[in-house]
């Protein structure tokens, strides 16, 4: 199959690493000259160009874009395709996506590959980036089921773990697993910079270790991907968030009036609940 991939960053270019051992033709396209050099030079891609036009003729386009860009990219790309063209995403966000994109190509699948690393660009593309990870599709009633069909079989190719859903559960099942945790991850951070004895604020820094590198890690994360999931999640992270707040409230309440009892049992159940949501 002719596989476009539009942006050849991290995700972009570990898929098609992938998809080109695979046997597939990888046509790319990248904003810079440069990384499409990098590409051609490093065997991630077949073709490469700054030229959405390269994409004529594929079956199917990968859009590895940030979220905002999606829409215009496949508004610039719908003079060039056929009509069959089959278009996805891997944006970290449905609804919105599905909802400015879906009117505009009905070939549109949407998607997000549960996957990633700290760091980003072409050089940063790996083989296998996907494999043993949730890879989710959110086809909705008008998406045309030979579409879903053909990005499916290509998706589990890379991964078994592919789920299907409507893009509304998909954004409130991430923003309880992925979004929420980096708001609050950042926040952390920031409260603990919030120290004003700076004495204090140097020992904890000095006695910080694996257990605290593990709870701020997706706060020191990339900023604009944080404003992203902000912007375009915002009901299901703000749902989110004020349960959150809640259940800080209660705690708060429970160390008030010193009841250890309650805190226990608390403790006991999300002990126990662990690997119970790990799965």
């Amino acid at each position: 199959m002719d596989i476009g991939i539009v942006g050849l960053g991290l995700i972009g270019g570990s898929l098609a690493l992938d998809l080109r051992t695979m046997g597939h033709q990888i046509w790319g396209v990248s904003r810079q000259e440069r990384t499409c050099q990098l590409a051609l030079e490093g065997g991630v891609v077949d073709y490469a160009s700054i030229d959405l036009k390269l994409l004529a003729k594929v079956d199917l386009v990968f859009i590895c874009t940030p979220i905002a860009a999606i829409a215009p990219v496949v508004q610039q790309l719908i003079p060039h395709l056929s009509p069959e063209t089959i278009l996805t995403d891997v944006g970290s966000v449905k609804q919105a996506v599905v909802e400015q994109v879906a009117p505009l190509w009905s070939n549109f699948v949407g998607g997000h590959p549960m996957s990633g690393t700290a760091d980003s660009g072409i050089e940063a593309a790996q083989s296998n980036l996907f494999a043993g990870n949730p890879y989710v599709l959110t086809p909705v009633k008008t998406t045309p089921a030979t579409a879903v069909k053909i990005v499916e079989e290509i998706v589990r190719a890379l991964t078994n773990k592919v789920y299907l859903c409507c893009p509304q559960e998909h954004d409130q099942a991430v923003a309880w697993i992925s979004h929420l945790p980096v708001m609050v991850s950042a926040n952390l951070i920031d409260a603990c910079m919030g120290e004003t004895d700076p004495g204090v604020l140097r020992l904890a820094q000095l006695l910080s270790s694996s257990g605290f590198r593990d709870t701020s890690r997706v706060g020191g994360g990339n900023p604009e991907l944080g404003v992203m999931m902000a912007r375009y999640n915002q009901e299901a992270l703000l749902r989110s968030l004020t349960s959150y707040r809640h259940n800080l409230d209660q705690l708060i309440e429970l160390l008030k009036h010193q009841d250890w009892q309650t805190l226990d049992a608390k403790l006991q159940q999300t002990q126990s609940q662990r690997p119970e949501f790990l799965c």
